[in-house]
């Protein structure tokens, strides 16, 4: 027993093992996680990692997932070639446990400090004093889908009947300056030193079924560009909120309606009004069907036919592995306080419900 203790890997092991508890125990207090790390300590190192990679057109948090893929293809080629030849020791075997549990420690401990103790703040909610509450009428959601249809229309309208789409460069930087504008409103929502990068496997992302993600140990806010043009302000502005703090998704999804409904550009608000238009009418359809088939009339035809264009480009890009992906990304979510899993994107609408009740305006 007094050799495993003087043994320097194991005190490694167990010093990342306490860590680990402590960090677990500090994220069961969600007033000291938004005090002290989500207005505290991540204020730093989110802007630290952003002023990092937001120098580098490349994502580098692709690379490195990509390097740490290599390593593990490696590692478990070694290890059943070690057990086909039959050199399979109990030396080995333990050392391979090592390696398994230093690899799941450092990455729980990275993930938490860098972002992830994030999911355990108070949020936005706490900041807006706003109460969101899934117990809401289906009067209230055909409310809130109405006002959304008359946003949807009036800026699609705005921006004529051909849309002139900017490149993906000017986007992003619409999307800092509508962070600027709602900061003037929302202080906390101030947003600088940015990192948003095309993925380096873009066209894969369309396959895999992310339209974006946040890389929590690069600090940079990944949008797939290949989607449909009038998605994409939207996605980077709620990517944009994963890398102000805002971890859950419903929580992002409603940070970045504030930011992109800021923007002056009619194109930022489009690409909101109608992403939440989707979310709030389909809900209604489970509701009931016949008011949400009658809000699907009254899109402008212009509107109708983005919609087509939508769902037939992620129709084209169905496939197993999709599926498998987004199994594995729903039970992220549920381990991470989120135990809606996909369905917590959904839950933006109770957000929209209770800012309009407050607020009197979308």
């Amino acid at each position: 027993m007094r050799t495993f203790f003087y043994n320097k890997k194991n005190i490694a092991l167990i010093c990342l093992g306490i860590l680990c508890i402590s960090i677990h125990l500090f994220s069961t207090n969600k007033e000291f996680v938004e005090q002290y790390y989500s207005n505290g300590l991540y204020s730093f190192i989110g802007k630290g990692l952003r002023s990092l990679t937001g120098r580098l057109l490349i994502s580098i948090g692709d690379i490195l997932y990509t390097l740490f893929a290599l390593f593990l293809i490696f590692r478990l080629y070694k290890f059943f070639k070690k057990i086909f030849k039959k050199n399979f020791t109990k030396q080995y075997a333990i050392a391979s446990i090592y390696t398994v549990l230093f690899c799941v420690f450092i990455v729980y401990f990275l993930f938490n400090i860098l972002w992830g103790l994030n999911y355990n703040r108070l949020g936005i909610s706490s900041q807006l004093d706003l109460k969101p509450s899934d117990n809401y009428s289906t009067q209230a959601l055909d409310s809130l889908t109405k006002s959304l249809i008359d946003k949807t229309n009036k800026n699609r309208l705005a921006l004529g009947k051909e849309i002139n789409y900017p490149n993906s460069a000017t986007i992003f930087n619409e999307a800092v300056q509508a962070y600027q504008n709602i900061e003037k409103k929302y202080p906390f929502l101030h947003y600088e030193t940015p990192s948003i990068k095309v993925p380096v496997y873009n066209t894969l992302g369309s396959y895999l079924g992310y339209s974006g993600y946040y890389n929590p140990f690069t600090g940079e806010a990944q949008v797939n560009t290949v989607l449909p043009k009038f998605t994409l302000p939207y996605i980077t502005c709620h990517e944009m909120a994963h890398q102000l703090g805002y971890a859950t998704e419903d929580e992002a999804n409603f940070t970045g309606y504030l930011a992109a409904t800021a923007s002056s550009d009619p194109l930022f608000k489009y690409s909101t009004y109608l992403d939440l238009f989707r979310y709030s009418n389909n809900e209604l359809w489970f509701r009931d069907s016949s008011l949400a088939k009658e809000n699907y009339g009254k899109l402008d035809t212009l509107v109708k036919i983005d919609v087509h264009y939508l769902r037939k480009y992620l129709q084209a890009h169905e496939n197993p592995i999709e599926k498998g992906t987004t199994y594995l990304y729903n039970e992220y979510l549920k381990a991470n306080q989120q135990p809606q899993g996909i369905d917590t994107y959904n839950l933006v609408t109770a957000w929209l419900i209770a800012y309009q009740k407050k607020y009197k305006t979308l």
